[in-house]
């Protein structure tokens, strides 16, 4: 078993439901062939359930596990940026019990579709999310997981509606280096730029080959995904086009910058409502030095965190940004443990 050190901070002082329908199993992917010699895909341990649900103006994509238990709420686990719901698998696997588990695809990512926007607002996230809830578990808190930027998804969640989340578990979901309101005009100037890249195609996101290719483009990005894994997601992360092409199932538009400036007095605002205990879980190869470049340390991460009433952090050794691909098996027995130490009856 990997080893991952579970730590608490200290805080700062301040002041069940509709199941939702079975539709397809979810497979390895969208076509069938792969190449001869190949090596074999992973083979799901759990089979996931593809499902669509109207979700404000959106048909949303949305993977189930399992099955709804009576007194038992879902185990809802989102996804970052650039990536989508299937991500889980290797987590659900893992997973020492039963539980239904739900996880959607982010408006613009996989199969739930952009409705036409050609950029993306973190207040939609939290809306989109917020109508997941009630439509899976309208009268009962759930227990939510966010990876990366569904990390930060979460955490704003919990502070916005503390009622509606049981337990919290923030996967490397670190926010956002602080801005200086002179730094707007620049900003706005820059996403109506990119606005124009998008729209003269310029922004448009690459194609590869064949399924093996995506593979390849996802263990390069993470040394540390096995082929077999990297085989099988590239099933899931990417499609082929009428041409034979493989596309990414990710809008183009998530890559321009945000054009409103990180506030963190909002953010720690935000934070000092969650009444959730939080697990925050980040890897042993940290990498906000490469992202930020010293303009947001791992340090000033930590003292953010302590604005969160019940708060523990724990490290998963030997994995990358991406530990839910890296050690599954101890993200899965993190997540566990954390709802065994705060979940009494419900």
């Amino acid at each position: 078993m990997v080893p991952c050190i579970v730590r608490t901070l200290r805080p700062l002082a301040h002041t069940q439901g509709p199941q939702v329908p079975p539709e397809k199993p979810l497979t390895a992917s969208s076509t069938a062939t792969l190449s001869e010699g190949t090596a074999a895909p992973y083979t799901p341990v759990r089979t996931a359930r593809s499902t669509t649900l109207p979700l404000r103006t959106l048909p949303y994509h949305v993977l189930q596990w399992g099955q709804p238990q009576l007194g038992t709420p879902p185990l809802v686990m989102v996804h970052g940026w650039m990536d989508v719901a299937a991500s889980y698998q290797f987590v659900v696997d893992a997973l020492s019990s039963e539980r239904w588990v739900i996880a959607p695809d982010w408006r613009g990512f996989g199969r739930t579709p952009a409705g036409g926007a050609d950029c993306f607002w973190f207040p939609d996230y939290l809306a989109d999310l917020d109508a997941l809830l009630d439509h899976v578990s309208p009268d009962a808190p759930v227990d939510l997981v966010g990876h990366s930027m569904g990390g930060n998804v979460v955490m704003l969640y919990a502070g916005i509606r503390p009622d509606r989340i049981r337990t919290l578990v923030n996967l490397e979901g670190f926010g956002l280096p602080a801005t200086r309101p002179a730094q707007a005009p620049t900003r706005y100037a820059q996403w109506l730029d990119e606005l124009k890249a998008l729209r003269q195609g310029d922004k448009d996101l690459k194609t590869y080959a064949s399924q093996e290719a995506v593979a390849q483009r996802l263990q390069k990005t993470n040394p540390r995904l096995t082929a077999d894994k990297a085989l099988w997601l590239a099933g899931q992360w990417a499609a082929p086009d009428a041409q034979g092409q493989w596309r990414i199932l990710g809008e183009a538009g998530h890559k321009l910058v945000n054009p409103q400036l990180y506030r963190v007095e909002e953010v720690l605002a935000v934070y000092q409502r969650i009444s959730a205990p939080v697990l925050a879980v980040e890897a042993s190869h940290n990498q906000m030095a490469k992202w930020w470049q010293n303009r947001y340390t791992l340090d000033e991460y930590h003292e953010r965190l302590t604005s969160v009433s019940q708060v523990s952090v724990a490290t998963v050794d030997d994995a990358g940004h991406m530990l839910h691909h890296d050690q599954p098996e101890a993200v899965a027995s993190l997540i566990e443990g954390h709802l065994e130490r705060h979940v009494t009856a419900v």
